[in-house]
């Protein structure tokens, strides 16, 4: 299987940086894509950002210009680099990976992380 492993979590301050990071470690035999969701007490999941293998990357509006998703393909490793935090950046930040396994099947799979909490006091 694949298991996705997320560090890099913790205390900030407004204004501050904080950097994620999430390995993805199994019986992998290609990765589409990755990227990192949240969820705020009391609101839905939303999605940060994601990058493909070519490199392409999408943001959610409100981190435009705030936070970076990187990729290293392989190391099988994603990013997120967060930088002028609020305390609305406040969440449980997930990571999110689409992989192919090692085997006859050839169809993605999704897999998740358990979850690295990022607290922006103000």
């Amino acid at each position: 299987q694949v298991q996705l492993v997320e560090s890099g979590g913790g205390l900030v301050q407004a204004g501050g940086s904080l950097r994620l990071s999430c390995v993805a470690s199994g019986s992998i035999a290609s990765i589409n894509y990755m990227g990192w969701y949240r969820q705020a007490p009391g609101k839905q999941r939303e999605l940060v950002a994601t990058v493909i293998s070519g490199g392409s990357t999408n943001y959610a509006d409100s981190v435009k210009g705030r936070f970076t998703i990187s990729r290293d393909n392989p190391k099988n490793t994603v990013y997120l680099q967060m930088n002028s935090l609020k305390p609305e950046d406040t969440a449980v930040y997930y990571c999110n990976a689409n992989a192919k396994l090692v085997g006859p099947f050839q169809f993605g799979m999704e897999f998740w992380g358990k979850g690295t909490l990022v607290t922006v006091s103000s």
